[in-house]
């Protein structure tokens, strides 16, 4: 039989890849990688402290034995290299926020992306005038998977960014949308002339201050409490926005950038980042499916690097450039 047989399971996976999302989603949020964190425990331990019922547990941790989230060995499961790294609540690694957003909020949202496609309606707003936040804050349940995430996913980018960028040529950084504060206290940590601000809404300010009171720049590190929309920003020498873009439409995406050069000094400096779509839209796929994800939830999208520069460059920044930080993550730099 020459030339290549063409099957179908390249479609298997992609028609079914939510069998194993959620069976990861389901792991983080009932504390398996936590609870094997002390050591291996067999089946019939695992039934008892996660309270699981046994005619179902053999198949979903095998299930993720067969993901490479589990290991067994002798009838007893421990914790794979990396979900023990970054699936523990009780490290400081831990990325688990982020899928414990996905699972309460994600999730549920995209099975309706159908249902945007024929309306173009979003989906996570009840009105025309009502802002995501308004509807994340108002839950308690929601807003603290949605802190924990955004926390959890900007401590690599945090660090890339504090030893990265040219810090030493700047005195002070804001973090527009700065959640409980990562990415500044991060790059304070790491260049002890930076003084730095977190900004975000109010509420934000207890779980922010808390955060910032208990790192060790917390002399040089101080939340501010506001709506970039309705207010100016403080005067900084960097202004950062991480992941905050996205959730905007372009007239409110234009809006910032011009907030961020108006208030920054000659020879200031704005970093944006997040999950960019690569320039000729067909490689990088998590991008493209978070952009579409961000519709089904707001009148937000993500972008590519080229359209995040020319909105920089209307702004009046004279210099901008782009670069991937990570297989996920890009960043665009603009200069005044």
């Amino acid at each position: 039989m020459s030339g290549q047989t063409r099957t179908p399971e390249r479609l298997r996976r992609i028609g079914f890849g939510f069998l194993a999302s959620k069976a990861l989603l389901s792991a983080v949020e009932l504390g398996v990688f936590t609870e094997l964190a002390d050591g291996p425990l067999s089946r019939e331990a695992l039934v008892a402290r996660l309270d699981l019922h046994p005619r179902l547990s053999a198949d979903f941790l095998d299930a993720l034995v067969a993901l490479d989230l589990l290991e067994r060995e002798d009838g007893e499961y421990r914790n794979a290299p990396d979900a023990d790294t970054y699936l523990d609540r009780n490290k400081e690694t831990y990325i688990g926020g982020h899928f414990e957003w996905a699972n309460a909020r994600m999730y549920p949202l995209f099975g309706r992306l159908g249902e945007t496609l024929r309306s173009g309606e979003p989906q996570g707003t009840r009105g025309e005038d009502e802002n995501v936040f308004d509807q994340l804050y108002g839950d308690d349940d929601l807003f603290e998977r949605f802190v924990a995430g955004m926390s959890g996913t900007s401590l690599r980018i945090a660090e890339i960014l504090a030893d990265a960028f040219e810090w030493e040529a700047y005195e002070t950084v804001c973090d527009v949308g700065a959640a409980k504060g990562v990415v500044p206290v991060t790059v304070a940590e790491k260049n002890d002339h930076i003084e730095a601000t977190a900004f975000d809404l109010p509420p934000l300010e207890p779980v922010a201050t808390e955060f910032i009171a208990n790192s060790e720049v917390e002399d040089r590190v101080t939340f501010h409490a506001g709506d970039v929309f309705a207010q100016k920003l403080p005067e900084h020498d960097v202004f950062v926005m991480g992941r905050l873009l996205h959730d905007f439409d372009l007239a409110r995406k234009k809006e910032l950038v011009q907030r961020a050069y108006d208030a920054l000094p000659e020879g200031g400096a704005l970093i944006v980042y997040g999950t960019m779509i690569d320039d000729e839209r067909h490689e990088k796929d998590d991008a493209l499916l978070m952009s579409l994800y961000i519709r089904v939830e707001t009148n937000g999208f993500d972008y590519t690097h080229e359209q995040c520069q020319t909105w920089l460059q209307e702004a009046g920044f004279s210099e901008t450039e782009a670069c991937d930080l990570s297989s996920r993550e890009s960043v665009v730099v603009g200069r005044k």
